[in-house]
């Protein structure tokens, strides 16, 4: 992707985030890049291919460097510290996501919305495997749930995140390792 290609999504994304994604038009899309509103269609289709890139392609990231941590982890204990430190990072990095993923996933054309499913069920998976591992008397039930509880932990930074990041990340490490036994 390039700079300008990730620049335009991370603006959009703010502007989807504070007025939702049918309450900003291409217009003011384009005036917030700089540009009209029909120049963002040399860099997308559409306002819908737009939100459809911005989902799919944070949910690759996800996926892509949770299974890299995993990777790179000693034991299940590691990969889970690691798993949660990346998703800090994410959900204090990119809150506006957050809140379009929450707010506009009916608004994602169809085909985007079964590969973000897709790309979504594959990372908890990523996570209930850890969970497992870290506690095999867990079903496998029982493991996505905890992951699922635990994104939603994680997934509050835009409405819980009155501290500054710092403080924030350390509050929402030392919680979800208290939810996943790892203190």
């Amino acid at each position: 992707m390039t700079p300008r290609r990730q620049q335009i999504l991370d603006i959009a994304a703010e502007l989807f985030a504070s007025r939702g994604f049918h309450g900003v038009s291409v217009a003011e899309l384009g005036a917030a890049c700089g540009i009209s509103g029909p120049a963002l269609y040399k860099h997308f289709q559409s306002k819908d291919a737009m939100l459809a890139e911005m989902l799919v392609t944070i949910s690759e990231t996800l996926l892509a460097e949770g299974r890299a941590r995993v990777a790179s982890a000693g034991s299940p204990r590691e990969a889970l510290e690691a798993l949660v430190e990346w998703h800090i990072e994410f959900a204090l990095e990119h809150r506006a996501l957050i809140v379009v993923q929450d707010r506009d996933w009916s608004s994602l054309p169809d085909e985007a919305r079964e590969r973000v499913r897709a790309l979504q069920r594959a990372y908890v998976d990523e996570w209930a495997t850890q969970v497992r591992r870290h506690d095999p008397t867990l079903s496998p039930e029982a493991s996505r749930t905890r992951a699922h509880v635990l994104f939603g932990l994680l997934n509050s930074t835009p409405h819980s995140g009155r501290l500054p990041d710092p403080q924030m990340h350390d509050v929402l490490r030392d919680m979800a390792h208290g939810a996943l036994g790892l203190t």
